[in-house]
């Protein structure tokens, strides 16, 4: 009778791997579902639209409310909402002391600080379900990116702030603000962006995971690969 053989570094190898791409898909997907901005037309020094997408990330509440926070320190001069079916929205407007000039000159003794909306009873953005809103404004201010900082709650009282910044150089935090990166005005830029906003997930990430699974497919490849040769040579050895 043959000694039980102990487990074949291969086939540990090949354990390893499939259950670190299942750990990293699923990393990817849960990394994904933040709150995100985009637009297709702001641009510094200029007005557009900027739509939040808003993902539920709860199996068993809906989303009822989301408070968006403006730049009080470069603030919009004028801030217009979108109306959304089963949606109040809510504008708060902050004294700013000492009054800002904008980058066009004008002063602002006061400006739009939060934006809610809150969803009718009974509505919400339900759990597998996501819901865009959208605001109308500018100027911007002239900068690459501005920031805004966001809470959302849940029907159970549970809340998510997505509020942490982003650092160049850096890894995106576990809860990141919704980051508008402003265009420089090219068609090519904007169609770029609105590109990426067509899926629920950012085309970034989208990119990240394809480029993982071609990795882990590539690894797999190989091990079966060495699996191969290592069985054509125990049956020359056999022989």
């Amino acid at each position: 009778m043959n000694p039980a053989r102990p487990a074949r570094p291969a086939s540990r190898l090949a354990v390893v791997l499939l259950t670190l791409t299942g750990l990293l898909v699923a990393g990817t997907g849960v990394a994904s579902a933040h709150v995100r901005a985009s637009s297709s037309d702001a641009s510094p020094g200029g007005y557009g639209k900027v739509t939040f997408r808003v993902p539920n990330e709860s199996d068993t509440a809906s989303t009822v409310a989301l408070r968006i926070q403006l730049p009080t320190d470069t603030p919009l001069a004028s801030v217009q909402v979108q109306p959304v079916a089963g949606w109040t929205a809510e504008l708060t407007t902050t004294p700013l002391d000492p009054p800002v000039t904008t980058d066009h000159g004008d002063t602002l003794d006061e400006a739009v600080s939060v934006v809610e909306f809150r969803a009718d009873a009974g509505g919400g953005i339900a759990p597998g379900q996501f819901q865009e809103f959208a605001l109308s404004g500018g100027p911007f201010p002239e900068a690459d990116a501005l920031s805004f900082p966001t809470v959302q709650t849940y029907s159970d009282g549970a809340e998510s702030a997505w509020i942490e910044p982003t650092v160049d150089g850096q890894p995106e935090p576990e809860s990141p603000a919704p980051v508008l990166m402003l265009t420089s005005g090219a068609a090519e830029p904007a169609a770029v962006d609105e590109a990426s906003s067509a899926t629920d997930d950012g085309g970034s990430d989208g990119t990240a995971t394809v480029a993982l699974v071609l990795a882990v497919l590539g690894l797999l490849a190989g091990l079966s690969g060495l699996l191969l040769g290592l069985a054509a040579r125990r049956r020359t050895v056999s022989s």
